[in-house]
């Protein structure tokens, strides 16, 4: 087993460790601070795949933008255990019938990957998913899209502002 091999499983288990928490924990702020652990484990993945830039993005825009929205989002809620209305029983017979299906899914996945020993399955070499290439392609094939979208993002956000002002 190579060292690379060894990382790979050590961000799995880190991984599913804080995506377990994510359910388990009581606190919604926790939850959040245990979901941004679960965007770096992955943003590690990305980079063994040899995908930089994915792991810049997933770093910056999910860990970063979207769990502060979160965050701001539940303190703004003020969300308390005495307001929580109680399930009912169909819906956690529904929930329990759903995590098994899952569970059982995750099963028949692992025992596939009995078929996948032998083959090189974390990329070592190779430019896919690297950033100059991709900048290359981006301001060169297509730099007409890449400007009539800047334009659109830049028009959206005026008009958020405006509308927000009002």
């Amino acid at each position: 087993m190579n060292t690379l091999e060894i990382l790979f499983y050590a961000l799995s288990a880190f991984a599913v460790i804080c995506a377990s928490m994510v359910l388990i924990s009581k606190n919604p702020i926790h939850s959040v601070l245990w979901l941004i652990l679960v965007f770096f484990a992955i943003s590690g993945h990305y980079i063994l795949l040899n995908a930089q830039f994915l792991a810049i993005v997933n770093i910056i825009v999910y860990a970063g933008a979207i769990m502060v929205l979160f965050l701001f989002v539940i303190m703004l809620m003020n969300v308390k255990k005495d307001n929580e209305p109680q399930k009912k029983l169909l819906t956690k017979f529904i929930g329990v019938l759903a995590g098994g299906s899952l569970l059982t899914l995750l099963i028949a996945l692992v025992k596939q990957t009995s078929q996948l020993e032998g083959k090189q399955v974390l990329m070592k070499e190779g430019t896919i998913g690297l950033i100059h290439p991709l900048g290359k392609a981006l301001f060169t094939d297509y730099v007409l899209p890449f400007e009539i979208s800047s334009v659109l993002f830049l028009s959206a956000m005026v008009g958020a502002v405006i509308i927000g002002k009002k």
